[in-house]
């Protein structure tokens, strides 16, 4: 794995990432360990895997780790989330919204609204005791999601583009409030992500659509690669326009 943050810079800080006991989430949560960083690893229903990471990353980097399980879209479970990070941690100085979903099957009509918009909202509200001056939110999404209103998108896609543009909007109404508590925040959104959950999704209901994506873009980021972005983002200067995009979009349609 690459190192995308020197190490022992984010030593002493705490970060928390949603949905990371695997995939994106897993390789963010990696990264922020390299650089020194404690790391608090949130897990909806896969809790030996998130165990896993932890034993990993704190037997690799000898940070310290909580693993804590939350439905996202449940405002007692998420309290008691954060309440276990200030027992342990004291603070937060990282927190990135990756957790997303809405393809799943049985899970009710507006289960991607909740999840991808009201419970983004929920998760922020819930850190913002933790969160101070010098803190960074970081939102994570999809160039199918981010430019939704311009430019359409797989017919299986659009519920969760849509719900994941409405949390990013609904996001971004907060911006002038976190700014003026010191917290700064930032969009990343990246294409079509090789080997998630949500591009096999997408595959299975219309095979051939991530080749020709790809052969339409040039490239494809893989996991480790758009993991590697978000850490940065949670580092690097905020964009004026709080967004970081990463990978082609000449195909899209910006507002």
């Amino acid at each position: 794995m690459s190192q995308p943050l020197a190490p022992g810079t984010l030593a002493g800080k705490t970060a928390l990432v949603t949905g990371s006991s695997r995939g994106i989430g897993a390789d963010t949560v990696r990264y922020f360990a390299q650089a020194g960083a404690n790391v608090v690893i949130n897990f909806r229903n896969k809790a030996p895997r998130a165990e896993k990471l932890a034993a990993e990353v704190n037997a690799e980097y000898g940070v310290q780790t909580l693993v804590v399980g939350a439905d996202l879209t449940d405002a007692e479970s998420v309290a008691s989330m954060m309440g276990a990070v200030g027992d342990i941690f004291g603070s937060l100085d990282i927190l990135v919204l990756n957790a997303s979903g809405g393809m799943e099957s049985g899970m009710g009509e507006d289960y991607a609204l909740k999840l991808n918009r009201d419970a983004q909202l929920g998760v922020l509200d819930a850190a913002l005791p933790l969160l101070g001056e010098g803190s960074r939110v970081v939102f994570v999404t999809s160039h199918q999601a981010h430019f939704i209103r311009t430019t359409p998108t797989m017919p299986e896609y659009e519920p969760v583009a849509l719900s994941k543009r409405a949390g990013e909007d609904a996001l971004r109404e907060r911006i002038p409030a976190l700014e003026a508590a010191g917290i700064e925040f930032v969009v990343v959104s990246g294409d079509m992500i090789e080997g998630t959950i949500t591009a096999t999704l997408l595959e299975r209901a219309n095979p051939g659509a991530i080749a020709s994506r790809r052969e339409e873009a040039g490239k494809l980021y893989n996991v480790a690669e758009f993991a590697a972005e978000i850490a940065r983002a949670a580092v690097d200067p905020v964009p004026a326009n709080n967004e970081r995009i990463v990978g082609d979009i000449s195909g899209f349609v910006a507002e």
